[in-house]
């Protein structure tokens, strides 16, 4: 259980989510969309989110809403190393490490300081490509990240 009250999500429901939230192609045009629909979200819910979207090394979205601070920007780059490093999310990443018992450091030598493996990044994926880049949110508890970015991603990926 998070600290609060909520049951971290299984491995196999975070791979389950990666396989599902997969983009036909993704341009600058996909991340426009696609970070306006997590502002206006976010700004619904009166969230003091700061989002990031990148395509490589490529930043093409990002916007820091009223209540983020620079710290969220700091937590958007280290979550976004995750999903490049592993191809996952940041909170599969980090529920890896949590079934395993042991920190991110421990069990992939990786330092804190550059690497979070904290829910709100989340792999872009296009179909028959593979993982071209990473959306991220931060600013809320992780497991509200998390279900931030899913539930907007299967939202514009419907449409």
């Amino acid at each position: 259980m998070s600290a609060a009250g909520t049951p971290w999500p299984s491995v196999a429901e975070l791979a389950a989510q990666e396989r599902e939230l997969r983009w036909r192609r993704f341009d600058e045009d996909d991340a426009w969309r696609l970070g306006v629909a997590l502002a206006e979200q976010a700004r619904a819910r009166h969230a003091p989110v700061a989002i990031d979207i990148s395509r490589g090394d490529h930043q093409l979205f990002h916007a820091a809403l009223a209540g983020s601070s620079p710290d969220n920007d700091a937590w958007l780059l280290r979550k976004a190393r995750v999903v490049r490093r592993f191809h996952r999310s940041s909170l599969h990443v980090g529920q890896l490490c949590r079934d395993a018992d042991r920190t991110l450091e421990e069990m992939f030598l990786l330092p804190r300081g550059e690497f979070a493996a904290h829910g709100g990044a989340f792999p872009l994926t296009v179909v028959g490509v593979g993982v071209v880049g990473a959306v991220a949110v931060s600013g809320l508890p992780q497991l509200q990240d998390h279900a931030l970015v899913v539930e907007v991603l299967r939202a514009v990926l419907r449409e």
